[in-house]
């Protein structure tokens, strides 16, 4: 078997697996090196991350009821609320058995679904949820997976979320859409004027591909197909998908590869999620994936090109210099694509 390594400028695993970085060396242990999660080495990893910073500050800012700075639905302030917390956390591969993750899936799952199911964006700080209007693929999406990932699926609340995610892709017995929110099968998002969104379908079908293949319905199969279709429709190396408000080039986002992740996505992710579907060797990915090598330096690392810094409850990583992060997502999909 070819080793996906061989196409890097130099080895990057030794520095993944640096204990310096225990939520890195976690991940790394677990997706580069195929380790099952209750090996010694990665349950040890994964301790030692929950002491460490970034969990270790964003659980300090927890309030003791298990929201972030103010009750309520809590996507708002960006990037510091209660939803961005859950959905970053996940990312860092905080342990979903700690009762502090417990107590913060809870009070999403209590707090941020609206009737419909889905889950909504809302800065309001008083108890009512949100309104199914609001309703966006991006926030589900990557709620669902944080959830889901959580060990959340079998709870009845996150079940209609999957629902209403599928429903919302293909168009299967969703009664209603709305014009201030999710307005159409196929990813028609009002934030695009309306248009199929590409980053609300990457965070759609990342919080959809969680569920493993065997408990996924029919109908999660077939969306899951619908938006595998729609990403591939272009070349990601392009993503020149469908734009609106005038816009006649992609958003410069879509080549910054960074971490974490909010509601923006970039190429590394588009192909990120793909590779997860089982379409890492499709010849339509080829381009992206010889961009995603091309980013890289002259010892197998990538930067992070979008770190968010200054907006959340502590920097991950320093804007522009080499990231771990990001270096572990691009080695993922190289090693999907490339072995």
């Amino acid at each position: 078997m070819v080793d996906w390594r061989s196409a890097l400028n130099g080895d990057p695993l030794p520095w993944l697996l640096d204990e310096e970085t225990p939520a890195v060396r976690h991940i790394a242990l677990r997706l580069l090196l195929d380790l099952p999660e209750d090996d010694h080495g990665v349950r040890r990893a994964r301790a030692a991350a929950m002491k460490a910073d970034p969990i270790a500050s964003i659980l300090a800012a927890q309030h003791p009821d298990g929201y972030w700075v103010k009750p309520g639905p809590g996507y708002g302030p960006k990037y510091l609320g209660t939803t961005w917390q859950v959905v970053f956390l996940d990312q860092l591969g905080a342990d979903g058995e700690d009762r502090r993750i417990g107590k913060a899936c809870e009070y999403v799952l209590s707090h941020s679904q609206a009737a419909s199911g889905g889950f909504a964006p809302s800065g309001r700080s008083d108890e009512r949820p949100p309104t199914s209007t609001m309703v966006v693929h991006c926030l589900n999406g990557n709620l669902l997976r944080a959830l889901i990932g959580f060990g959340w699926l079998d709870d009845p609340r996150v079940k209609r979320a999957v629902d209403w995610e599928a429903r919302a892709i293909t168009g299967e017995g969703l009664e209603r859409y709305y014009r201030s929110g999710t307005s159409g099968p196929g990813f028609q998002c009002a934030i695009n004027e309306h248009h199929p969104c590409a980053w609300g379908a990457i965070k759609a079908l990342l919080g959809l591909a969680r569920i493993p293949p065997r408990r996924r319905a029919p109908h999660v199969r077939r969306a899951l197909r619908t938006g595998a279709e729609f990403l591939l429709s272009r070349d990601p190396a392009e993503a020149d998908y469908p734009m609106g408000w005038g816009n006649t080039k992609p958003n410069g986002s879509w080549f910054k590869p960074g971490f974490p992740s909010g509601y923006v996505a970039d190429v590394s992710q588009n192909l990120e999620v793909l590779s997860e579907l089982g379409h890492a060797k499709d010849p339509r990915l080829s381009h992206a994936v010889e961009w995603l090598l091309s980013l890289q330096d002259e010892r197998g690392r990538w930067k992070n090109r979008y770190a968010y810094n200054g907006k959340t409850w502590v920097d991950f990583e320093k804007q522009g210099g080499p990231s771990k992060w990001v270096t572990l997502r691009a080695c993922r999909v190289l090693k999907a694509a490339l072995s």
